[in-house]
């Protein structure tokens, strides 16, 4: 059966773990110490007061973060109170979801791509390159189930990095970049195949993927790859 949104809210968490989540009431603070909205952003279990709000912010600022939530399926409530609030709507995004035999049909040409942990320094060099850091690497060095980085080559050259963990069986990829002097030679595809091939040698039966709104050509990649659109999710930020 396909994982619903729900699975992959988790699996979300589990393939890019925060430093550290503190409870408070029904708000989980998640300290991100550099790593990206996805760890730095609080959640809430059902919908909070302005008090409980309140709360949350000073536990977000006092670790140096500014107030960010993520709101999921069924946080309408939530939504409407930080909007009111003067949050602002960033980064909407989208979750994909394929059954890995949908893609192990397929495979990479030989030597064009790799699944390797720990990273290869070409690999930090690609990210690096995208904005993803020393802070973006180590939520993934955080990550205590299968893991694995992913390298590409195109024309015998570096071109491609990326990320993949498992969790529930479901394989989630992160951090894909492409260099963009090799952009639009099909190495994204090629690098989702090679994550399928890791995901069945690990025993995944799903693969899944984050993706921003407001990238049409991966949206593009993965829906002509035959991923499903499971559900999404947004973030209200207060500057």
């Amino acid at each position: 059966m396909k994982p619903d949104v729900q699975t992959l809210y988790a699996v979300t968490e589990a393939t890019w773990p925060p430093a550290r989540t503190e409870v408070l009431g029904p708000v989980t603070i998640r300290e991100g110490r550099g790593g990206g909205k996805r760890v730095s952003a609080a959640t809430a279990a059902r919908p909070i007061t302005p008090e409980e709000l309140t709360k949350a912010e000073a536990a977000m600022r006092a670790l140096d973060q500014t107030p960010l939530f993520q709101l999921r399926e069924g946080d309408g409530a939530l939504d409407a109170l930080l909007a009111a609030e003067g949050y602002e709507v960033v980064d909407p995004v989208n979750l994909y979801v394929v059954p890995v035999a949908t893609l192990t049909v397929d495979r990479p040409p030989r030597v064009s791509t790799f699944a390797v942990w720990e990273p290869l320094e070409i690999m930090r060099e690609i990210w690096a390159e995208g904005g993803i850091g020393a802070a973006r690497i180590a939520v993934m060095e955080r990550v205590t189930g299968p893991k694995t980085g992913l390298f590409g080559r195109h024309k015998d050259q570096p071109a491609a990095t990326g990320f993949a963990a498992i969790h529930d069986g479901i394989a989630m990829v992160h951090a894909l970049e492409v260099q963009a002097h090799h952009r639009r030679a099909g190495m994204g595809r090629l690098m989702m195949l090679q994550a399928a091939l890791w995901a069945q040698s690990e025993g995944a039966e799903f693969l899944a993927v984050i993706c921003t709104k407001g990238n049409q050509g991966a949206n593009g990649l993965y829906s002509a790859m035959g991923f499903s659109h499971v559900g999404d999710y947004h973030y209200r930020q207060k500057e």
